[in-house]
């Protein structure tokens, strides 16, 4: 058997399908929205991975601070022998668990990208002989099957992307993790926590301005993918703090008044001057709130850990 398989379960035309369904959806609606997912072409991956390593953006060094130090407990807690990684990406964090699961059989990272799946699977595949790959090309926010490995499985869900979901979004990406889950399975989950208003709104409108070009590029895509003519110097980037949720929104704010063509919608759209176009939510958590989150999906909260600040926790929830 290889090391490294690569299943697609997404269509060929599905990223196509969607962006056109997301954009006509989002900015034909009052007010107007894009999901965050379309910041991330190849261009948009770079800049996040920059974004990740400025001093005003703590998560990505919060997450690592905790998995460092927390790994060999996670580790034990859980018992895996499959390691199911939603998001995975570069899987760059994920080596932290994987090198201290001594018992673990199958790796399967699940991503839309296939070239990331590819570029790290082999990767990892290569550097450990001993370990079978299984790539998934699927959705995550979409009902998984996932290959049939070997328990227990840890699924893990890492960076605080849970966040980017809206309170009903997240209940029934909850409740399809929990539908993954067999008795002795668990999920390791990332939560960005409440904090300083200022601390959080610095982490997403960093003085060099990479995540105003971050935040943009999600219109540079809908140019390039459907002939938009969306001009980004027209509109300013927005990050704020709304208490009463307690998450961070991104918007973009139309400078002026003005219309935006996108030929392939055979869809015109008027901006007035300082409309805002929200881009993503980022929801920050507290205890209390993700123990409640995860029971009401049948998730029982066993374990927490946080970074030595407190910024962010890792918690291990299993099966009910």
């Amino acid at each position: 058997m290889s090391p490294f398989r690569l299943t697609r379960t997404l269509p060929e035309d599905t990223t196509d399908a969607a962006l056109r369904a997301d954009v006509h959806e989002g900015l034909t609606g009052s007010p107007k929205t894009l999901p965050p997912k379309w910041f991330y072409d190849a261009r948009g991956s770079e800049l996040f991975e920059e974004i990740t390593g400025l001093p005003e953006y703590y998560p990505t060094r919060a997450e690592r601070e905790i998995l460092r130090a927390r790994a060999g407990e996670i580790a034990e807690a859980s018992g895996a022998r499959t390691l199911v990684e939603l998001g995975s990406g570069s899987s760059e964090k994920t080596r932290y668990l994987i090198d201290v699961l001594t018992g673990l059989h199958t790796y399967v990272p699940v991503d839309v990208s296939q070239s990331a799946l590819t570029q790290a699977g082999q990767a990892l595949a290569a550097e450990r002989p001993g370990l079978e790959v299984h790539a998934l090309i699927a959705d995550f926010t979409a009902r998984l099957t996932l290959p049939g490995t070997p328990g227990p499985r840890l699924v893990a869900f890492l960076g605080g992307t849970i966040g980017n979901l809206l309170p009903a979004e997240r209940a029934a990406f909850l409740a399809s993790v929990r539908a993954l889950l067999a008795p002795g399975d668990a999920l390791l989950l990332g939560t960005d926590l409440v904090k300083d208003e200022r601390v959080l709104v610095r982490a997403y409108d960093d003085a060099a301005g990479v995540t105003a070009a971050f935040n943009k590029n999600v219109l540079h895509v809908i140019n390039r993918e459907l002939g938009a003519d969306f001009d980004p110097d027209a509109f300013a980037h927005v990050a704020l703090w709304d208490a009463r949720h307690e998450w961070i929104e991104m918007r973009l704010r139309s400078l002026t008044a003005q219309t935006v063509k996108i030929p392939a919608l055979e869809l015109a759209v008027d901006f007035a001057a300082d409309e805002e176009l929200r881009t993503e939510v980022s929801a920050k958590f507290r205890q209390e709130g993700v123990r409640e989150e995860l029971s009401a999906a049948g998730l029982e909260l066993t374990r927490w850990w946080t970074d030595e600040e407190g910024r962010f926790a890792l918690s291990l929830s299993v099966a009910r």
